[in-house]
């Protein structure tokens, strides 16, 4: 089981969390789902769980900040100064849903949108890393970005992040791997939904967990009260599906030993 015990590198996905109406029936629902051991829930963390596998922290449960905003997952990037990122978002053409605040000892962090309206979050580590155990069934593995404006978007956390990108040169799906400085590993996707006429009213940041044996958990979801949204389908990256658990909120599910296609390579 990899295990993080450290803070994440700048620029990366570090932690994801929903929003939902009911944060014990979705805990319920998850812990089901992916075996997490869901706790917490008090006053003092204002109602927020922690989901845990093997007694490491995986993700977060919360309620929603306000009564019928829609229920989503949100994707959080790793920075060493939440303050300094807040300033680069709104230079970029960002804005700010949320402005940086502290979690208690844990952290620092904002909720902003991107110049396609997409919201995400900023995470700056101090006694909370983000996720500890990550890319193993049952846990975070990926997060991509839903827009129409792709070329805005990429123009958008390249300047925020210093992203460059690789890009599949394939006609059936336009979509950029973000590659932090210095590194060459990807961290993360944008997805150019206009390519197949299908560009979300609402830009999106997109969570998927691996699951192993993933069509077991597609059964699995819907016992659970899911709905597949996209059945389970083989593609590059591995065999895949999007659903929408049973409070609306959008998650997805990879099962990376199924991987198919060739990967992009870096753009010039």
């Amino acid at each position: 089981m990899p295990v993080r015990d450290e803070a994440w590198p700048p620029g990366t996905p570090c932690w994801v969390d929903c929003q939902v109406d009911d944060p014990a029936k979705a805990g319920e629902f998850y812990a089901a789902l992916f075996d997490w051991d869901v706790r917490g829930g008090g006053e003092d963390a204002g109602g927020y769980l922690m989901a845990f596998r093997g007694g490491q922290p995986v993700a977060g449960i919360g309620p929603k900040p306000e009564v019928g905003v829609p229920s989503v997952w949100t994707t959080y990037f790793a920075v060493p100064d939440a303050d300094a990122s807040a300033a680069a978002v709104t230079a970029a053409g960002g804005r700010m849903l949320v402005p940086p605040f502290d979690v208690m000892e844990f952290g620092r962090m904002f909720v902003a949108a991107d110049v396609s309206g997409a919201p995400f979050a900023i995470w700056e580590a101090r006694a909370h890393n983000g996720a500890a155990v990550h890319n193993e069934h049952g846990a975070y593995t990926w997060s991509d970005l839903h827009t129409g404006a792709y070329a805005e978007a990429k123009a958008f956390y390249a300047s925020v992040f210093g992203f460059t990108y690789a890009e599949f040169d394939d006609p059936a799906m336009r979509y950029a791997t973000l590659i932090p400085p210095d590194r060459t590993e990807p961290v993360g996707g944008i997805n150019d939904d206009s390519a197949n006429g299908a560009a979300p009213e609402q830009p999106y940041w997109l969570t998927w967990f691996q699951f192993d044996g993933l069509d077991d958990g597609l059964r699995r979801a819907a016992e659970l009260g899911a709905t597949v949204l996209l059945p389970a389908q083989d593609g590059p990256f591995g065999r895949m599906a999007i659903l929408a658990a049973p409070q609306g909120e959008l998650f997805a599910l990879l099962d990376p030993s199924k991987t198919m296609g060739k990967m992009p390579a870096p753009q010039d």
